[in-house]
């Protein structure tokens, strides 16, 4: 069956069971990357070692993603603040009330840290 789909789609066998074939990065390079990375890890750190090992930045942080070193940094919103989800904000809202209302995620980002404050400026008086 398979070589009729070979015939079909015009596939070759790439299965290819070659030994030699050239890796991105040597096993001094990785010793280096886990080395500098480990020490700080930060997007500046994966720049600079593209730049030391010539390669692209995004290359170096799938390689140090891979190794399962790589941090990815906080997102933060246009004012500087950390990016918090929607459902984050329902949670919170429902911990504070005791009631579960799943409606609640279908309102606006705005109201429900509007409704947040409110429930907890009720609470502190």
């Amino acid at each position: 069956m398979n070589w009729i789909t070979n015939i079909f789609f015009g596939r070759k066998n790439k299965m290819n069971n070659d030994k030699n074939v050239e890796r991105n990065y040597t096993d001094e390079m990785v010793a280096r990357m886990e080395e500098v990375y480990s020490a700080n890890p930060t997007r500046e750190t994966a720049e600079i070692l593209a730049a030391e090992l010539e390669k692209p930045v995004r290359s170096v942080i799938a390689k140090l993603s891979n190794m399962g070193i790589y941090k990815a940094q906080a997102r933060l919103t246009k004012s500087g603040a950390p990016v918090v989800r929607k459902e984050d904000i329902v949670a919170e809202l429902q911990a504070l009330v005791g009631v579960q209302v799943p409606t609640l995620a279908k309102a606006t980002k705005v109201d429900l840290q509007k409704l947040v404050e409110a429930v907890r400026n009720t609470q502190t008086v």
